[in-house]
C-alpha cells in the first residue's frame, strides 16, 4: 500500500481549481517551476537557520507541494499542456526538491550526516529507477513501499517531531537504516514491476 494510490481521490478534489487555473492561463510548467523553487528556498532556509520550530514548515509545504504536483500533472494531461520540457522539469524538479528538503535533517543529526545522505541518495535512485521503466518498454513506475508521496508523509512527520522539541540521538541511525532498507525494497519492486510489464507488452 502506498500513499500514491490515493492520488485519484486527491485529484478529484483539486479538479475545479485546476479548471480555474487553466482558464486564467496558468501553465503546468509554471506550477512545476514554482514548486521546485519554493522547495529549494525552504531547504536552504532550514539549512542555514535550523531552529526547531521552523521545521513545522516542512509538513505544511509537503502537503502544498503534493497539491501542486497533482495540479501540474492535471494541467498537462487534461488541458493539452503536455510537453517534452515539462517532462524534464517534472522529474528533475521532484528530485531537486526532495534533496533540498531532506538535507536540513542531515545537518541536525548529531550522529553525522552520512546516514541521512545515504537515504537522500537512495531516494534519488528510487525515482531514477521509476523513470527507467519508460526506457525498457514499461510505464513510469511508482511502486512502493516508499515512493515520493510516502516519503513526503515520513519527512513531514519528522518535521513535526523536530518542531515540537524532539531531538535526534542514537536511535536516529537505526531510523535512517530502516528508511534505507525500505528504499532498497522500493527500488527492487520498481525494477521487477518494470521488467514484468515490459515482458508482457512484448508478447
Amino acid at each position: 500500500m502506498s500513499v500514491y494510490q490515493l492520488k485519484s481521490r486527491f485529484q478529484n478534489i483539486l479538479r475545479p481549481l485546476v479548471r480555474s487555473l487553466a482558464a486564467q492561463g496558468v501553465t503546468a510548467n509554471q506550477v512545476t517551476s514554482v514548486a521546485a523553487a519554493v522547495s529549494v528556498a525552504l531547504g536552504l532556509f532550514l539549512s542555514v537557520a535550523p531552529l526547531p520550530h521552523w521545521f513545522l514548515l516542512v509538513p505544511v509545504w509537503f502537503l502544498l507541494r503534493m497539491g501542486l504536483n497533482a495540479i501540474d500533472g492535471m494541467l498537462a494531461r487534461e488541458h493539452g499542456q503536455k510537453s517534452i520540457l515539462g517532462a524534464y522539469l517534472n522529474e528533475i524538479g521532484d528530485v531537486v526538491s526532495d534533496v533540498a528538503l531532506y538535507v536540513p535533517f542531515a545537518l541536525i543529526d548529531p550522529n553525522g550526516w552520512m546516514p541521512a545522505i545515504s537515504v537522500i541518495f537512495l531516494s534519488a535512485l528510487t525515482e531514477f529507477t521509476g523513470i527507467l521503466g519508460q526506457t525498457v518498454g514499461a510505464s513510469r513506475r511508482y511502486d512502493g513501499p516508499l515512493g515520493k508521496s510516502d516519503r513526503a508523509v515520513l519527512f513531514g512527520a519528522l518535521g513535526i517531531f523536530v518542531a515540537v522539541g524532539g531531538t535526534f540521538a542514537a536511535w536516529t541511525s537505526w531510523f535512517w537504516a530502516v528508511v534505507a532498507l525500505l528504499l532498497i525494497w522500493t527500488i527492487i519492486n520498481r525494477i521487477r514491476a518494470g521488467i514484468r510489464e515490459a515482458q508482457t507488452s512484448t508478447r
